[in-house]
């Protein structure tokens, strides 16, 4: 039966409304790392997803996720259009109506494929990216949703991911690898960053974000709650100090580039953990994914892939590393609902975290690439140089996002 909390239930909406701001954040920290040409085409996509995942998620997505089960792999459609869901209906916590939980959720299905965009930035169609849109919320995102936080596989074996390490950011990251091996490369150079400005109000409103990304996933205020506040605003600024220090005494000048990208790191690796480890926990997965995913930026560059805006290694190796630590720091003592890791004296928690978020980046790269192979038999995935040339915001939209002065 039904027990609604106003408070929850007040506090829950607030946290769907700070996902929400998290996509037009994306989309402003996406737009001022790219070159003046490229603005609108990068920001119309995560508006889009804004858009367009909403009419999916209305449609399927939500049943897709949360729904019934078939083969611990996907849900059904029994809840398709919203059916049945009315006022009395309960969500996975009764304290709230299941409505807010549809909106919630919502939020993730939305930021998830815009974090994919960044990679290949400056150099995909829009119509390919539409339909690229459509089918890994289909084919990829939903089935990670249902198996982790719909009663799924990895959720019977004992799999735990507080708010996306696996479901979001491990599979945008690993998707956007895939992308850019398979439309490799840009042909006309970017003159990016055009608006360093841009990336830092684009960093704040995904921060303050990441709040309602992080403490709503408890779903209630409690203690547990307050936790994950704590740990994610530790975490990311114990990230961004550790990229800024690294990249400095690496023999560069202090970059607020980077203290912005470490930042983000480390809300992207706290993500899994935040509401299962201890504020100290936090703080070592912060360095960590600070000089983690600085080093992994650096191999990528070393190995020549041309992820534009740094998808899979602040995203994908963050969401790796997250579940990875999770597996190490998890302690009951700061949730029971939780498991304990390896420090509490428990490797098989360790060992499941592990495969699991191995078997997700494989299930991504494989669908993602094998996606994109596919709308390529139907239109043209990468655009020719000349659209390049004169920028995709004139090339395929035709609007600017500056008046250029006379």
């Amino acid at each position: 039966m039904l027990h609604i909390d106003t408070g929850n239930t007040a506090f829950m909406l607030l946290c769907s409304s700070l996902v929400m701001l998290m996509t037009p954040g994306l989309a402003f920290f996406y737009g001022g790392l790219v070159g003046r040409k490229n603005v609108l085409a990068i920001m119309i996509q995560s508006f889009v997803s804004l858009c367009w995942t909403t009419v999916v998620w209305y449609v399927c997505g939500y049943s897709l996720c949360f729904s019934g089960d078939v083969g611990g792999v996907i849900g059904n459609l029994n809840m398709a259009f919203l059916h049945g869901i009315n006022l009395a209906a309960p969500s996975p916590n009764d304290s709230i109506p299941m409505f807010v939980h549809v909106a919630y959720q919502m939020m993730f299905a939305i930021i998830t494929p815009a974090l994919i965009t960044g990679a290949f930035a400056n150099r995909v169609s829009f119509k390919a990216y539409f339909i690229f849109l459509t089918l890994w919320l289909l084919l990829v995102y939903f089935p990670f949703v249902h198996m982790v936080w719909g009663g799924g596989l990895l959720a019977k074996w004992g799999v735990l991911d507080f708010a996306g390490g696996i479901v979001v950011h491990n599979i945008a990251g690993i998707a956007a690898l895939a992308s850019v091996l398979y439309v490799g490369r840009r042909r006309v150079a970017d003159k990016g960053p055009h608006s360093i400005p841009l990336v830092a109000l684009g960093t704040g409103l995904l921060w303050f974000g990441w709040y309602g990304f992080n403490a709503g996933s408890e779903f209630q205020v409690n203690t547990i709650t307050a936790t994950a506040f704590l740990n994610t605003d530790l975490a990311a600024s114990f990230a961004g100090m550790s990229w800024f220090i690294v990249e400095w005494i690496s023999g560069r000048q202090p970059k607020f580039l980077g203290l912005l990208t470490g930042s983000v790191a480390g809300l992207a690796t706290i993500t899994p953990a935040a509401g299962y480890v201890s504020p100290g926990g936090a703080v070592i997965i912060g360095i960590a994914s600070g000089a983690v995913c600085f080093g992994a930026v650096a191999l990528k560059n070393k190995l020549n892939w041309d992820d534009a805006l740094d998808v899979w290694g602040v995203h994908g190796v963050g969401g790796f590393l997250g579940i990875v630590m999770l597996g190490i720091f998890a302690t009951t003592a700061y949730n029971p609902a939780g498991a304990n890791g390896l420090l509490a004296g428990n490797p098989t928690f360790f060992f499941k975290q592990c495969a699991a978020v191995v078997a997700s980046s494989v299930w991504a790269f494989v669908f993602t690439f094998g996606m994109l192979w596919l709308i390529d038999r139907v239109t043209p995935v990468k655009v020719g140089e000349h659209d390049e040339e004169i920028g995709l915001d004139e090339a395929l939209h035709g609007e600017h996002a500056y008046i250029e002065a006379l």
